[in-house]
């Protein structure tokens, strides 16, 4: 069993995002292209959804994209941050150990977090994008937040 590892069963919304992604691939590629995605396509899930860019030698992760949503519970101003230079409060938490663990598994991963401290329980999936020779942006969505 890997760090993050995908559940059986996904909520409707989750499931919708990785069936787009899985839709996304070509050829027998086990990861789409970046440059493949439109995020209008995930209409529906649009107010969950996040970009995160990747970068390697050093790894660090920075915010892309966040939905209205999403930017307002990071505080607002997180895009274009690295994650190593903001804080990461609800829905946010072991983000980057995520990301690391999305990377190394060169596949979708999942983070559940209980309710706690009068935050809500979650579930975020992190699912990794090929560009520029490597894995370069990694796709996510946050329920339950």
């Amino acid at each position: 069993m890997t760090p993050f590892a995908l559940p059986e069963k996904l909520d409707r919304e989750l499931a919708a995002v990785l069936s787009y992604w899985e839709g996304l691939r070509r050829a027998g590629n086990s990861m789409p292209f970046w440059d493949d995605l439109k995020l209008a396509a995930l209409n529906g899930s649009a107010d969950r959804v996040l970009l995160i860019d990747a970068f390697d030698q050093p790894e660090r992760f920075r915010f892309n994209f966040l939905s209205d949503a999403l930017a307002k519970a990071a505080g607002g101003d997180s895009k274009g941050k690295f994650l190593d230079e903001s804080p990461l409060p609800h829905p946010f938490e072991y983000m980057r150990a995520q990301c690391s663990a999305t990377i190394e598994a060169r596949g979708p991963t999942c983070h559940r977090q209980t309710a706690a401290g009068g935050n809500a329980a979650y579930t975020r999936i992190l699912l990794p994008m090929w560009g520029d020779g490597r894995i370069s942006m990694l796709l996510g969505a946050i329920s339950g937040a």
